[in-house]
């Protein structure tokens, strides 16, 4: 079965190189008409491959673009996200005092920690996130809560147990 299993892996990778081959120059030039520049579509280009490589496996692909269009639209908004959010972080840096804000080695580990956090966020139901956010930036109680999102108030604690429970779980893989 290891035999079958590395047979399997290295024709996967053939499939990927030799998608890799035919089209990266092609994708490079999407992703710099999308991004206006080229260490970015190339940072993009790269992490396309890189998501299609750890897949392990490929599907039948008719249209090796349109494949690699849905699989970088995917990482472009990845992307534009975390670009938000950092310009929302900066943006809050900048009304501080000079005093107060926080050495470059500092803001680089809250940047990881609120990208980490976003990603958390991102992998639960748009209802959970919706009350969990409701709460912790609106200060809203949850009472309000459940009025707002038209549900019952153990609803709004079930909901809000999930988002502390998976902080908690990637706290402790630290």
């Amino acid at each position: 079965m290891s035999d079958s299993l590395s047979a399997t892996h290295q024709l996967h990778v053939r499939s990927v190189e030799a998608l890799y081959v035919g089209h990266q120059g092609w994708l490079h030039a999407w992703l710099l008409r999308k991004l206006g520049n080229r260490v970015d579509a190339a940072d993009l280009m790269h992490d396309t491959f890189t998501r299609i490589l750890a897949a392990r496996s490929l599907p039948e692909i008719a249209e090796p673009r349109a494949y690699l269009t849905c699989v970088a639209k995917g990482i472009l908004v990845n992307w534009y996200q975390r670009q938000a959010l950092e310009r929302a972080y900066l943006s809050g840096l900048a009304q501080m005092p000079e005093a107060l804000a926080p050495s470059p080695e500092v803001r680089f580990l809250i940047l990881e920690t609120l990208h980490e956090v976003d990603a958390l966020l991102d992998a639960l139901p748009p209802l959970v996130k919706r009350a969990f956010l409701l709460s912790q930036i609106g200060a809203m109680k949850y009472e309000d809560i459940a009025t707002q999102l038209g549900v019952s108030l153990i609803t709004v604690k079930r909901y809000m147990k999930q988002p502390f429970v998976q902080c908690l779980d990637a706290a402790k893989q630290r």
